[in-house]
């Protein structure tokens, strides 16, 4: 068969991406066909962006952390491509391009912002040089998959020495914090971090790990000593009213996400946008925009189901669980757990016997659902957690979920497979947002 050219090929792509789009999802696929016809376009297309590729890593928050940086730079008038799915594969990133090309091949965009699993980025920082790295954390997540915790570390490591012009780092991981030798000369360094009060409530993971639990935190203060300068630390918070302290100056502002981490990631977030903007960026501008973040999907996302609110809270590791746990009190809402053990879930599920549930035993969950909801369960009962039903079904526990909790609000901790087609199946009763 004579070989298509590129334009043709892209026309293809351009063409299964919005069949795919017309069936509701497959939203990887099209960058499965650009991978095998054409390899090099997403390295062709990026390279021709002025302001060149910003990446987001890390174990937990690139998705809400990508959205914010993404909007914080739009705010600077940016023309900012991103690929917003949270299709965090090379290929998801192929597919998010053939979404935003015009059928001439043109791309409304002088920078790109992507969020890109940690194996993933190692592959793609071969090809495409960022010019801008933000890495979050490194954390015990989908370990059957990436083996021991440092490999993580070393995956970003390999980023961290691939980009050209500033990696901006976590002060308050060690693993993170030790990245900083692996940037190369010429690239700089730059920091973002809590304030000593908070440090207890973000555990890293070897915070996690020891013996002391989650206040454990002070036996880094010798390892990170002296601690680097942070261009945007967390400096307190309240409800959803926050204080940071911004290139030594304090501002305050709102952040109008669910959940305590959110709070870190709007710092995160912030310290890359300045990276990126430099000396021209417009500090308060860019603090007002963090009040009008709105959440990523199934990150805190509420959907309103028969006039009542349902949050969808994707949860993959002990610490991200534990700070969902820890971001309202459990008896103000009706609690579902939806937990999958698909591939982009993670097949180890061991994980979830890290995570302290007696903040429910209060309130109890209602509904326990997914391919391993008798896991859950049993993990639950071990912490003397009541469980009402058991419905491994998702769709079946739903609706049973949302008959079956009275006038309460709803919240349901979930997988990243259990969360897709969670939100299938609300899309069929409720107005739930495009993906």
């Amino acid at each position: 068969m004579e070989r298509m050219s590129r334009p043709h090929v892209r026309l293809l792509g351009q063409g299964i991406r919005y069949l795919t789009t017309l069936r509701g999802g497959g939203s990887a696929f099209p960058g499965l066909v650009m991978e095998r016809l054409h390899p090099g376009f997403v390295a062709e297309e990026l390279a021709k962006l002025p302001h060149g590729v910003v990446l987001v890593s890390g174990t937990n928050g690139k998705t809400t952390t990508t959205k914010m940086a993404v909007q914080l730079l739009r705010s600077q008038g940016y023309r900012v491509f991103t690929n917003r799915t949270g299709s965090n594969f090379v290929r998801g990133v192929a597919a998010a391009l053939l979404g935003e090309m015009s059928l001439t091949g043109r791309l409304d965009a002088d920078i790109a912002v992507l969020e890109l699993d940690e194996a993933h980025a190692v592959h793609f920082v071969k090809q495409v040089k960022p010019r801008h790295a933000l890495l979050l954390n490194v954390m015990r997540d989908q370990l059957d998959r990436f083996g021991e915790i440092d490999t993580t570390r070393r995956m970003l490591a390999q980023i961290a020495a691939a980009t050209t012009g500033t990696v901006v780092l976590n002060r308050e991981d060690p693993r993170i914090v030790s990245l900083a030798e692996h940037v190369p000369e010429g690239t700089q360094t730059r920091w973002f971090g809590l304030s000593a009060p908070l440090r207890p409530m973000f555990p890293s993971d070897d915070d996690m790990r020891s013996a002391g639990g989650p206040d454990a935190g002070a036996d880094h203060e010798q390892e990170l000593a002296p601690r680097a300068t942070a261009d945007v630390e967390l400096t307190s918070f309240e409800a959803n009213r926050v204080q940071l302290t911004v290139g030594g100056e304090a501002v305050e502002t709102t952040v109008e996400l669910y959940g305590v981490y959110n709070m870190y990631n709007a710092a995160a977030a912030l310290a890359l946008a300045l990276a990126v903007a430099g000396p021209d960026a417009d500090r308060a501008a860019l603090v007002d925009e963090l009040s009008r973040v709105t959440p990523a999907f199934g990150r805190g996302e509420t959907i309103t189901v028969d006039g009542r609110p349902l949050q969808l809270l994707l949860v993959k590791n002990p610490a991200g669980f534990r700070l969902s746990l820890a971001s309202a009190r459990p008896g103000d809402y009706a609690t579902m757990v939806a937990i999958n053990d698909e591939y982009a879930d993670g097949r180890d599920v061991s994980w979830l016997w890290d995570v302290d549930f007696h903040s429910l035993r209060a309130g109890g969950v209602d509904v326990v659902a997914g391919t391993r909801a008798w896991d859950m369960a049993l993990r639950l009962d071990y912490d003397e957690v009541a469980v009402r039903e058991v419905v491994p079904d998702l769709g079946d526990a739903l609706e049973r979920f949302v008959a079956g909790t009275g006038v309460r609000p709803m919240r349901v901790f979930c997988t990243y497979t259990s969360m897709l087609e969670l939100r299938r199946e609300l899309s069929r009763v409720a107005e739930v947002a495009e993906i």
